[in-house]
């Protein structure tokens, strides 16, 4: 090759190139880019005039064609009109009520939740002037919370650590009846196991870094509902910017396909193991809707198919002998999250509240020989194996 032949720049960027075929790919396209090209300038401003159809945004915090597809099989999946992903479970919940929520409103929240949604709801959104009630996790109590200024109720179903469930369907007529926007929490169910939309509700909500993604290898959040209560959030993501990426998308959608399968596994898991740790002597309670013992069995029984992988339940041990009942277990990893194919185990106290006091982890609920299983898609019987080794130890 002669220097006047050599390979320039502008070849390396554009020769060769072409419009990516991608209808005959069986498995999703993972489209990455930033920006998406307009043919002419007319066709650009056709598009910003909305004269133009186009379904691709012109900028890839706008949307992308790999993210676009996922949220089609997470609507249809939830039954929802539409679905918005991010970057994350938070993003999701801090963005939806930065978009809803404004000075003077007020939101009722659950008591046993994850500790940052309640956090951000009740201390951080105080700053901006909203009130804020958290009440145990029941309808009845919901409804005594709700005043003329209450914009949101935020609730998780089943919730976490505790395992309560509400009654969604009466929580759906709550919001319908005062004109408030009922938002569920539905990671520990997913779809398969519960559709809040179906139920009433206005917007359903998942950390897919969780039972969705469901390897342990991503991280992202969707909220689904109607198209015209999800628009707002969607128009403040763009400006705040959580967005989910494409490559996590990619994931997302892999995972799902396999979800019917995996949560199918993990509520037969989930029962044997629950039905264990209570025949147990070495095991004070156990948290799981599938259990007779459970407060709202009836009430779980009559809106879920199957009661998912997460098990809670309180050792007969003090907090050192809780903690060498984690560590003696072989198969389950100490490390927080839940819903993937391996199984996971916390000591509640530790994870995420390690750094609050004795009095403040008591008003969260967290007592020192709460632990929370998350079981994977291993055999049932080595989990319950493990778990009878290890209590056997106390």
């Amino acid at each position: 090759m002669t220097n006047e032949d050599k390979v320039s720049s502008t070849e390396c960027v554009h020769a060769g190139a072409s419009p990516c075929e991608t209808s005959s790919s069986v498995a999703t396209p993972l489209i990455r880019s930033a920006p998406f090209k307009f043919e002419s300038t007319n066709a650009l401003i056709g598009y910003l005039e909305g004269r133009t159809s186009r379904r691709q945004a012109e900028y890839g915090r706008m949307g992308n064609p790999t993210v676009a597809h996922t949220q089609d099989r997470l609507a249809a999946l939830e039954g929802a009109e539409a679905a918005q992903l991010f970057a994350s479970g938070m993003a999701a919940v801090t963005t939806l009520m930065l978009a809803v929520l404004q000075s003077g409103d007020h939101i009722v929240l659950t008591s046993d939740a994850y500790k940052r949604t309640r956090d951000f709801g009740s201390e951080f959104l105080a700053k901006f002037g909203v009130r804020a009630s958290v009440v145990p996790p029941s309808v009845e109590e919901i409804e005594q919370a709700v005043e003329p200024s209450t914009r949101m109720v935020f609730t998780e179903m089943p919730t976490n650590p505790y395992l309560h469930v509400l009654d969604v369907e009466r929580l759906g007529d709550l919001g319908r009846g005062r004109g408030v926007l009922t938002v569920v929490d539905s990671t520990f169910a997913t779809p398969v196991n519960l559709r809040p939309l179906d139920l009433g509700v206005d917007l359903v909500l998942h950390s897919a870094t969780k039972y969705l993604g469901g390897h342990n290898d991503l991280i992202a959040g969707v909220l689904a509902g109607k198209e015209g209560t999800l628009a707002p959030v969607s128009e403040l993501l763009m400006t705040l910017g959580g967005i989910c990426a494409p490559d996590t998308a990619w994931l997302l959608d892999r995972g799902l396909k396999t979800l019917g399968l995996r949560v199918a596994r993990q509520n037969e898991t989930g029962q044997a193991v629950a039905e264990f740790l209570e025949a147990h002597g070495r095991v004070r309670q156990v948290f799981y809707p599938g259990l007779p013992s459970h407060t709202q069995h009836e009430l779980a029984a009559r809106q879920m198919p199957g009661f998912g992988g997460v098990v809670s339940f309180l050792v007969d041990a003090d907090f050192e002998g809780t903690a060498r009942f984690v560590d003696a277990l072989r198969i389950p990893v100490i490390a927080p999250s839940l819903g993937g194919t391996e199984c996971l185990v916390e000591q509640a106290v530790i994870m995420g509240y390690w750094d609050l006091s004795e009095a403040q982890r008591q008003a969260y609920g967290m007592k020192d020989n709460l632990v929370r299983l998350s079981v994977g898609v291993e055999d049932a019987e080595d989990i319950v194996r493990d778990l009878d080794q290890a209590l056997n130890e106390l």
